[in-house]
């Protein structure tokens, strides 16, 4: 199923933050240890129009830009989220597939812990803190965005792993 085509139902109580930031703080570790060792021509292969290996996981840089926006948004008690570009265009300008892995790894990993250390410095009620998405036309609580943004994570781990084991 396409990221841009899946729905969400946030029925969960905000107390569980601290499961989903263990989640989100996973995903750079996840995903050094699902390239590992994967030569440059695989990780850079593109089939049937999608992205590569290296632009999937150049996409979560991409998308940890928008995420610290909403942050932003949440933190300013914005009635309505920013809206992400979902046409893929920010990800396919970066060029990913140009950079070396390791850039790619480091990045992202530096941009989560940013992201991460300034979830931290919040009183848990922020956590139950609410806004609108646009594309889901639904209210987000910030821990909401936090399972969004975890289950992202693990959409492009999957897409990732789908593609070095079933290519």
């Amino acid at each position: 199923m396409k990221w841009i085509e899946r729905r969400f139902k946030f029925d969960f109580p905000a107390e569980v933050y601290p499961e989903l930031l263990v989640r989100l703080d996973s995903t750079p570790n996840r995903l050094k240890e699902l390239i590992a060792n994967i030569p440059r021509e695989i990780l850079t292969r593109k089939s049937a129009g999608s992205w590569s290996i290296q632009e999937n996981a150049g996409h979560l840089i991409t998308v940890e830009n928008l995420f610290l926006g909403r942050l932003d948004d949440y933190e300013a008690r914005l009635k309505k989220l920013r809206p992400a570009k979902v046409d893929g265009s920010r990800t396919d300008d970066a060029a990913y597939n140009e950079w070396p892995i390791e850039k790619i790894l480091t990045e992202f990993e530096l941009k989560r812990d940013h992201y991460l250390n300034r979830l931290k410095n919040h009183q848990p009620e922020f956590f139950e803190r609410m806004s609108w998405h646009p594309r889901l036309d639904q209210p987000m609580r910030v821990c909401d965005m936090l399972y969004f943004q975890a289950e992202h994570d693990d959409h492009h781990l999957a897409t990732i792993f789908n593609d070095l084991h079933f290519h």
